[in-house]
C-alpha cells in the first residue's frame, strides 16, 4: 500500500482526496494547506505546513495540487525529505526555466517526478486513441476541438470557483488549452512540428486571454486545431464534463466527441454511426481522469505500467506552451525542434 501526503487543500483538490481513496494499493494518509478549516474539511489529518507533512507522514508519494509559484520550493523540499515520488498538479512551474531546473534535480537525485496532465487519462480520449490504433479511421489526417466553457462571461467571470483566474496574466493557454496540446500529441503520437496562434482577451474584466484559434503541424502533414472560447458554450448539460467537441478525422473515417463524453465512429463515404464509447454519469472530475491518471502512477511504481507523464516527457509540452504565445504575440508560424524549443 503506497502512502500519499496531499499539498493543498482548494478546490480541486477535493477531486485528488476522493480519488486516492479510490485509487487500489494506495492510502491518502494526510494533507496540508494553511487554512486548517480546508485541510480538516478533507476528512484526512491537516497539516499547518509540508514540512510538518512531510515529517508526519512520511509519504512514498507526495501529490502537490498548489499554484505554480509553490511548485519549485514544494519539489525541492519533498527531495531534501527523500520523497521517492512526487506528483505535480499543472501548469508546471512559473516558467520553462524553473520546469527545467527541478526536472534536472529529480533526475539527478533519483526522485520520480510526475506532472498531473489528466486529460490524456479521460476516457474518450483512450476510447479514440484504441480506434485510431486499430486502424478505425484510416491514416489520421487532422484533429479539432472546440473548447466552449460557458463560464466567462461579464464582471463576475470564474468568481464562484476559480477567482484567480480573472487576475492570470496568462489564462487560456496555460490553464487550459494545454491540456490538448499534450492531449493532441498522444493521439497523434509525435511532438508538434511547428505552430501558429492568435490569442484574445474578449472579456475586459480579466487580465489574460480567453479566447484563441491555435493551429500545430505534425509529421506527415497532419494537423491540429484549438478553436477555445470561454465566453461561448456547447450542448451539455454539464459543460465540464468534456469542455468541449471534438473530431478526430481520418482516410477511413471520422471519430466525434460529444459535450456528453460520448465518443462515435463514422465510416468514410457513409452517413451512419457508430457508439464506441457511450454517455454516462462519471464519478470524479471529467470521466474520473484523476482516479485513471493515479491508477497508473500507482501500476508504474507496482511495474505494470510504463509512466506516460514523466517531467522529462512533459517538458516539451511546457516548452510549446511558450511558443503558442511566442506565435501569437509575434504573428509567425514558430518551427519546432523535437523537444518542443524553437528551431
Amino acid at each position: 500500500m503506497l502512502r500519499v501526503a496531499i499539498l493543498g487543500a482548494g478546490y480541486f483538490a477535493r477531486f485528488h482526496v476522493d480519488a486516492w481513496r479510490r485509487t487500489a494499493h494506495a492510502q491518502p494518509i494526510g494533507i496540508a494547506d494553511p487554512d486548517q478549516g480546508k485541510a480538516s474539511a478533507t476528512g484526512l489529518p491537516p497539516y499547518p505546513s509540508l514540512a510538518r507533512l512531510l515529517e508526519g507522514t512520511r509519504p512514498d508519494i507526495l501529490d502537490i495540487v498548489t499554484p505554480p509559484p509553490t511548485h519549485a520550493a514544494a519539489i525541492d523540499a519533498a527531495i531534501a525529505a527523500g520523497v521517492q515520488t512526487i506528483i505535480c498538479q499543472k501548469p508546471f512551474c512559473t516558467d520553462l526555466q524553473e520546469a527545467e531546473t527541478v526536472t534536472a534535480q529529480a533526475e539527478a537525485t533519483g526522485t520520480t517526478l510526475i506532472i498531473h496532465e489528466n486529460f490524456r487519462f479521460q476516457p474518450w480520449y483512450r476510447a479514440m486513441r484504441d480506434a485510431i490504433q486499430q486502424g478505425h479511421i484510416g491514416d489520421l489526417h487532422q484533429i479539432t476541438f472546440r473548447l466552449r466553457t460557458g463560464d466567462g462571461q461579464g464582471p463576475d467571470a470564474y468568481l464562484d470557483r476559480q477567482p484567480y483566474f480573472q487576475t492570470m496574466p496568462r489564462l487560456l493557454v496555460q490553464e487550459t488549452a494545454v491540456h490538448w496540446l499534450d492531449t493532441f500529441r498522444f493521439l497523434m503520437g509525435a511532438e508538434a512540428t511547428s505552430v501558429t496562434a492568435d490569442l484574445r482577451r474578449m472579456n475586459p474584466v480579466i487580465a489574460g486571454e480567453d479566447a484563441a484559434h491555435i493551429l500545430l503541424s505534425y509529421p506527415g502533414g497532419r494537423r491540429a486545431l484549438f478553436d477555445g472560447n470561454r465566453l461561448l458554450d456547447h450542448a451539455a448539460e454539464n459543460h465540464r464534463l468534456t469542455l468541449g467537441e471534438a473530431l478526430v478525422e481520418g482516410t477511413g473515417g471520422t471519430l466525434s466527441l460529444t459535450g456528453d463524453g460520448a465518443v462515435t465512429l463514422r465510416q468514410f463515404a457513409s452517413r451512419d454511426t457508430q457508439t464506441i464509447l457511450p454517455a454516462k454519469d462519471w464519478r470524479g472530475f471529467a470521466g474520473d481522469c484523476v482516479t485513471a491518471l493515479n491508477s497508473h502512477v500507482v501500476a508504474a511504481l507496482r511495474g505494470t505500467a510504463e509512466l506516460e507523464n514523466t517531467a522529462a516527457q512533459y517538458l516539451p509540452i511546457r516548452r510549446l506552451e511558450d511558443a503558442v504565445y511566442t506565435a501569437s504575440e509575434t504573428g509567425q508560424r514558430i518551427r519546432l525542434d523535437p523537444q518542443g524549443a524553437p528551431a
